[in-house]
């Protein structure tokens, strides 16, 4: 069967500040954008305690559902552990229902100790807690009552009125780059979404290793959706002028973020680095970027074109030119 075409999705910039436009107006005139564009999905991510502001994820793709039709509302994603459960499966559920069931919920494990502190939990609970939450999301969505008693939440005869709109419900994502997460999702997730920066040399190894391990009795398949940094332009030095600067200094904060992750050093790293694991430059350059990690085994690329610093001018041109030549140019 022929592997049908990739699929690429824009990770919108959350970033807040003083001089930002306001209530979300730059995201929306970018995801606008992206649906005319072809792009399928438009993904959130989430951040807390970052003292120049980020807009919450999933209120914020509430809103951007409100002034789209057809794009895909995704997130890679929600940090699960630090959730209650039924309000998390209520509220992802209503979004399903509101967008017309264009809803695609991703999750991660978390890696900051401060966001956990601040809902409550502790890392070392994160395992656990991130199971039974997904465990109960997924039924909650697709039973009609759920009794669950559990190490972290308690339900008797709970269900969820109304239902997702995606029968048997939305697709399900989850981040993470070592064996037990690559199997956890696996089995509990239909679609793994890779680090922004893992290596492409890791990816196909990353990739098959994924794909051997069975899939759980409720698994709806194994998308694999690669991220990656992205800018098309007319020559690679006018993408590097756009993003380098802006990118550079979104690498310098998580560098901070991530002092208690092992891929902390990979934000220090030479732009010939960056680049070589990105999707940038030219069209051309992006073209054959794109193709080769559908030929890795790719399903989709969530593109982040827009790092905070970056002028909404330069980052709608990315955009178009993603829509009006890159596109074409793969479907073809």
């Amino acid at each position: 069967m022929p592997k049908r075409p990739m699929r690429l999705g824009l990770y919108v910039n959350l970033y807040a500040d003083k001089a930002e436009r306001p209530r979300l107006a730059d995201a929306v005139e970018q995801v606008i954008l992206a649906e005319q564009a072809g792009f399928d999905w438009v993904v959130l991510g989430e951040r807390h305690l970052h003292r120049p502001g980020y807009h919450e994820a999933i209120t914020s793709l509430a809103y951007l559902a409100a002034h789209t039709e057809r794009i895909g509302l995704a997130t890679a994603g929600l940090i699960a552990p630090v959730y209650q459960p039924v309000w998390l499966a209520e509220t992802l559920a209503h979004i399903d229902v509101l967008s017309g069931g264009r809803l695609t919920a991703g999750f991660v494990l978390g890696y900051r100790p401060e966001e956990f502190t601040l809902y409550g939990a502790q890392p070392r609970e994160r395992v656990s807690r991130f199971e039974e939450c997904l465990e109960l999301v997924t039924r909650l969505w697709t039973e009609e009552e759920v009794t669950h008693h559990g190490r972290w939440t308690s339900l008797d005869e709970a269900f969820l009125s109304p239902r997702p709109v995606q029968s048997p419900r939305p697709r399900i994502w989850n981040g993470g780059r070592v064996s037990a997460a690559l199997e956890r999702t696996a089995r509990m997730c239909d679609g793994w979404t890779t680090s922004f920066n893992e290596l492409d040399s890791e990816l196909p190894g990353k990739i098959a290793e994924y794909l051997s391990y069975p899939r759980g009795a409720a698994s709806l398949g194994s998308e694999v959706i690669v991220c990656r940094e992205g800018y098309a332009a007319p020559t690679s030095q006018q993408a590097r002028s756009a993003l380098e600067a802006p990118l550079r200094g979104l690498y310098d904060a998580y560098g901070d973020w991530k002092r208690t992750s092992a891929d902390a050093a990979r934000y220090a790293q030479p732009w010939e680095d960056i680049e070589a694991r990105s999707v940038i430059g030219s069209v051309d350059q992006c073209v054959q970027r794109l193709g080769a990690y559908g030929e890795m085994g790719a399903d989709g690329v969530v593109l982040r074109i827009q790092p905070p610093g970056m002028p909404q001018t330069d980052a709608l041109s990315a955009i178009e030119a993603f829509g009006s030549e890159v596109l074409p140019r793969l479907s073809g």
